[in-house]
């Protein structure tokens, strides 16, 4: 049978006078021990009753109790059914009681003799585990009565006789000479009752020295509690920065396993430096019962807290951000609004540095009505998490510029790859026709006089292609390297697309090329560039747009105002286009549209490589567009206006409005719109 009733509060209600009273194990223990011994050492007969919570802790006893059979035939052991523990009458009587039974919470021993009483009655405030005990078994506190007045020791004794019969009925007879022979029902309380019943001093003293020890023990249980936690969870942080180098990660972990540990509503952990004016928040901890802060913007700019940490690199724990005499109070006015948004009662922000560097904050939040007092230990878990995650911000930024190091080498790779490939094109290939044509002339000296003009073109020809190889080489060179001194100065962009299609016309052979439209409008401010590197990006693009653009397409050049500094040249063509997935690597080196060398239209890949080099080197950006293939594609680039000037209109932007046919020497039909 089961029993849902408390000894110990069925005793208290029969005894009203009784005060219970605190306990450690260890004391019980001693006390129980010296009961025990207490027994032992007499030569008169007792009535023993011991109750224990579970089998394992009986066993730990047994051996006592087969001692003291020896001496006594009335025991009565009562324990949680086992394997080892059954109800059976041997050495002594055993009650077996089942593990839903409210003994399995409480300890009693009660010993009554002729001329000594005392018993020990007591329930534990946490129930003990089923399986295992608990890590730290001397924490373990019971509360009850630990009495030698022979009234209530008997009254107890009473009290679980009436238990053991219920238990075993078997038992009926046996109890009933316990209770003729041990128990006095004449027997009334004592005037003055107490907990301890009036033991010997020596006993009191000694239950008192066990109980300071004990609180002692257990202040340092909590401390070694308190470490244990800490360096558990430094090592789970310290394993996931090992194991990880991606910082949302670790920090996603970090930001789980220290709200749970410090039990608060909201952790927020973000990387931050001392320029930022917000974050967003992406990796927190949150309590159910407050609002999510995943996903906002969290401002530090305004913040003059985040100030303070930045200036101090200090922690601050602040226990109620609605105190009056706080040392903060003037910062926390200054951000009110964002304390009552997000309820934040007592807030903790350590710093996350790394050589004297802001690199990211932690943040905890306690949001409920009252102040929190943050603990030393609170402060020292943060602390040492803030340092494994301070490191784990600088790897990931290592990592970060190490994989950015790798691409760099990829695409150096790359270039060094395409480099050979078409050097090894572009320069064998005009070499091998200049030395068949040198060849051919120095050993054909009865050549015809057209035959060796053909042969003498086509050797200049190809000397002037390698000329300009090496030559785009050098340039980009320069380019890349930073050693071109740009001559900035005022200058009109209608004489500069000018000059631009100058070029182009003096480079071109008598066959047909598309049709090129200049829409410049009348005021126009100047630019501040260097002229002859825009000349040569104008004259690289039209050169470009040319190449892939049938006789039959068109070409446009378009000057308009993107801002109030910048003006944007646009130069648009209706040819082969541009696939869009392809748009961000037209500017590389090498890049061709058809591969390095299944090319049908010549060049090296370098052109658009130095317009971007020289378009950032004015101030300026450059862009690409195309809807795809066969639609054509628009390159588009931006360069300063210069300050104070309004109009770049020179001596030949000085037509009129409409469009105006210009046909220049070799016949490229150019339009001018104003």
């Amino acid at each position: 049978m089961s029993n849902s009733t408390s000894v110990v509060e069925e005793l208290l209600s029969a005894i009203p006078q009784l005060r219970p009273s605190l306990y450690f194990k260890t004391s019980l223990t001693a006390l129980s021990h010296a009961m025990e011994d207490h027994v032992l050492a007499g030569t008169t007969k007792f009535l023993v009753i011991a109750s224990f919570q579970q089998e394992r802790f009986y066993l730990q006893e047994a051996n006592r109790y087969l001692r003291i059979a020896e001496l006594t035939d009335q025991i009565y052991v009562l324990s949680a059914l086992g394997t080892s523990f059954v109800s059976r009458s041997e050495n002594y009587e055993t009650v077996a009681f089942e593990a839903d039974d409210t003994l399995t919470q409480e300890w009693h021993l009660v010993v009554v003799g002729a001329d000594y009483s005392a018993c020990l009655i007591c329930r534990e405030r946490s129930p003990v585990p089923s399986t295992d005990g608990p890590p730290l078994d001397q924490t373990r506190r019971f509360e009850g009565i630990w009495t030698q007045d022979r009234y209530v020791t008997q009254t107890a004794a009473g009290l679980l006789l009436d238990r053991i019969v219920g238990y075993r009925p078997d038992l009926t007879d046996k109890v009933a000479i316990a209770r003729q022979r041990y128990l006095d029902p004449t027997l009334t309380p004592p005037e003055h009752l107490g907990g301890s019943g009036g033991p010997d001093p020596f006993t009191q003293r000694l239950v008192t020295y066990l109980q300071a020890g004990q609180y002692k023990l257990l202040k340092a249980y909590k401390a070694i509690t308190a470490q244990e936690r800490r360096e558990r969870l430094v090592n789970s942080i310290t394993s996931v920065v090992r194991q990880s180098l991606n910082a949302d990660e670790i920090f996603a972990k970090a930001a789980q396993e220290l709200g749970q540990a410090l039990q608060v509503c909201r952790c927020l952990i973000y990387p931050c430096s001392a320029t930022d004016a917000a974050v967003a928040i992406a990796h927190q901890h949150l309590n159910n019962t407050v609002d999510s802060l995943l996903g906002e913007t969290w401002p530090l700019a305004t913040n003059p807290l985040f100030d303070y940490v930045q200036d101090t690199k200090e922690t601050i724990a602040i226990a109620d951000t609605q105190a009056r005499d706080s040392p903060f109070r003037q910062e926390l006015e200054a951000i009110r609004p964002l304390l009552e948004r997000w309820q934040i009662r007592a807030w903790l922000i350590v710093p996350l540095t790394y050589q004297g560097r802001l690199v990211g904050m932690i943040e905890l939040h306690q949001c409920q009505p009252e102040p929190y007092e943050w603990s030393e230990d609170d402060t020292a878990l943060v602390d040492a998490i803030a340092t494994q995650l301070s490191v784990a911000i600088i790897q990931a930024e290592a990592y970060t510029n190490l994989q950015d190091l790798n691409q760099q080498l990829a695409a150096l790779d790359r270039t060094r790859a395409n480099l050979i490939a078409i050097t090894g094109h572009e320069l064998r290939t005009p070499l091998s026709t200049i030395q068949v044509c040198l060849e051919s002339l120095a050993t054909e000296p009865d050549m015809p006089n057209e035959l060796r003009q053909i042969m003498l073109q086509s050797a200049l020809e190809d000397a002037e292609r390698m000329r300009k190889l090496v030559q785009d080489f050098l340039t980009l060179s320069r380019l890349e390297s930073g050693r071109v001194e740009w001559n900035l100065e005022s200058l009109s962009i209608q004489e500069c697309v000018d000059l631009a299609l100058s070029s182009i016309h003096g480079s071109q052979d008598n066959a047909e090329t598309p049709s090129i439209t200049v829409k410049i409008p009348k005021q126009v401010p100047l630019v501040r560039a260097d002229g002859e590197w825009l000349v040569e990006v104008l004259a690289k693009l039209l050169d470009n747009a040319q190449k892939f653009t049938p006789a039959t397409g068109k070409i446009t050049i378009q000057v308009t105002r993107s801002s109030p500094t910048h003006l944007q040249v646009t130069v648009a063509d209706t040819g082969r286009g541009i696939e869009p997935s392809r748009l961000n690597v037209v500017f590389d080196r090498f890049y061709q549209e058809e591969g390095a060398l299944r090319r049908t239209t010549g060049g090296t890949g370098l052109g658009l490589a130095m317009c971007r080099q020289i378009v950032e080197g004015l101030g300026g950006t450059i862009w690409a567009e195309s809807a795809g293939k066969n639609k054509g594609s628009q390159f588009h680039f931006t360069i300063p206006i210069a300050q104070g000037k309004l109009d770049g209109r020179s001596s030949r932007s000085s037509r009129s409005g409409t469009k105006q046919p210009v046909t220049l020497p070799g016949n490229p039909s150019v339009l001018l719109d104003d």
